[in-house]
């Protein structure tokens, strides 16, 4: 391999990279007292707080009845386990695949396609590329072959082309199951939010999934700001949201 390549090949690794990636923490060494659920819908809500009510068909409704694996440990697409096992809160039964393909952004793409794809809203499966060149769902509700158009867009599209894709939720209190924190470029991450919550001040609080590199399950992610309400967080006069691996602002909180 020359230079050249080592270094590219090496900028592309830290694509997806924010703080804290890959700590060295061995999985067996790690205290699992986290309660187990089935799923999302099943993980209680901060004290004063009740979910927001969702449509019966709406995204929202849908990530909620999203299972949780029982095993609570993240699995790299090899079936290796991620070095830093101390992130995740609970892992979705949700499909990675065998490839490194289905990183952060591409996480956010598997949710949202298969929603669509399970309401057969077959005709709003579209994404696209930085070009703007777009990847349309052809079929109809062929698995395999659904799952194989995942796989292409998942090596054309990014956090880049998501980012562009989606639309800038005007203000933070409006936030919604199915919204997207997004960062794109190199490098760039996306997380998706999979449940919200509100108390009778009005006041919000959410929850955030999200894959990585290397291609990873896509996990709920602690709260390392406040462990007393983890894995939910507050929307607060604060601009910025630590999560384990990355920060976001709510300026990048995105709909679609």
């Amino acid at each position: 391999m020359n230079p050249s390549s080592f270094f590219f090949i090496s900028f592309l690794l830290i694509a997806c990279k924010g703080k804290n990636y890959e700590i060295n923490n061995h999985p067996d060494n790690l205290d699992r007292q986290s309660p187990k659920f089935e799923t999302i819908n099943a993980i209680p809500p901060p004290d004063g707080y009740e979910r927001l009510t969702m449509k019966e068909e709406s995204f929202g409704k849908w990530l909620r009845a999203i299972h949780l694996k029982k095993d609570d440990r993240v699995y790299l697409y090899d079936g290796s386990l991620k070095k830093n096992q101390s992130v995740q809160f609970a892992v979705l039964d949700i499909p990675t695949g065998k490839k490194d393909l289905q990183q952060c952004a591409d996480a956010v793409i598997r949710l949202r396609a298969e929603y669509l794809f399970k309401q057969k809203r077959y005709d709003e499966i579209v994404f696209t590329d930085n070009n703007n060149t777009p990847y349309a769902w052809k079929g109809s509700d062929n698995k395999q072959n659904f799952d194989r158009y995942l796989e292409t867009v998942f090596g054309m599209c990014g956090t880049t082309s998501l980012e562009k894709q989606l639309n800038p939720v005007i203000s933070r209190h409006e936030i919604q199951p199915g919204d997207v924190f997004i960062k794109g470029g190199f490098p760039g991450h996306a997380m998706i939010v999979v449940d919200v919550a509100i108390n009778n001040k009005g006041k919000k609080s959410f929850m955030l999934a999200q894959s990585y590199m290397p291609a990873q399950d896509i996990h709920i992610v602690k709260n390392p700001m406040n462990e007393r309400i983890s894995p939910w967080y507050e929307v607060s006069i604060a601009e910025e949201i630590s999560t384990p691996e990355w920060v976001f602002s709510f300026s990048q909180l995105r709909t679609w």
